[in-house]
């Protein structure tokens, strides 16, 4: 059977992406379909690489039931040319993902907001950084509708 990848990436790799990340593990492991997907998540900057997710991140994933033991990695030539998808979370992510792509021979990866695929049309994946719990709840909530909807048009 074929594998398909998807990442999703946001700019520091320690609230957005990992949820997402997270969030979409569950769901195809749910859905018994894990096996045909491999799912990472990275950071266009390399601010934190090797940092665990925000604390408010892993609280909230928590509260769903879900753990995650990812660390903060930099998107890579390789993820470019591995990867199927890479979901990002707003524009600035969606334009440094695609100069970076421009450089790459071979990019195989479709690189799409994550937010195309909202039932309720919210684009943006807003950075919960500097916000409270609410808005990691906020993100939790996309990140469900989202990945849904990708699973559901990819599978």
């Amino acid at each position: 059977s074929e594998i398909s990848l998807s990442s999703p990436v946001s700019i520091g790799n320690i609230c957005r992406s990992p949820i997402a990340e997270a969030v979409f593990r569950k769901l195809v492991t749910d859905e018994k379909v894990e096996n045909k997907w491999m799912t990472d998540s990275a950071a266009v900057s390399d601010w934190n690489v090797g940092r665990s997710p925000d604390a408010r991140a892993l609280s909230c994933l928590r509260n769903h039931g879900i753990e995650t033991a990812h660390k903060a990695r930099q998107v890579t030539k390789d993820d470019f040319q591995t990867f199927d998808y890479i979901l990002c979370m707003d524009e600035s992510n969606l334009r440094d993902l695609k100069r970076k792509s421009n450089q790459i021979k071979d990019c195989k990866a479709k690189i799409e907001l994550l937010g195309t695929y909202d039932p309720q049309k919210q684009l943006i994946i807003e950075d919960p950084y500097y916000g409270n719990e609410k808005d990691f709840e906020t993100v939790y909530q996309q990140c469900v509708r989202c990945c849904k909807a990708f699973l559901e048009k990819c599978h």
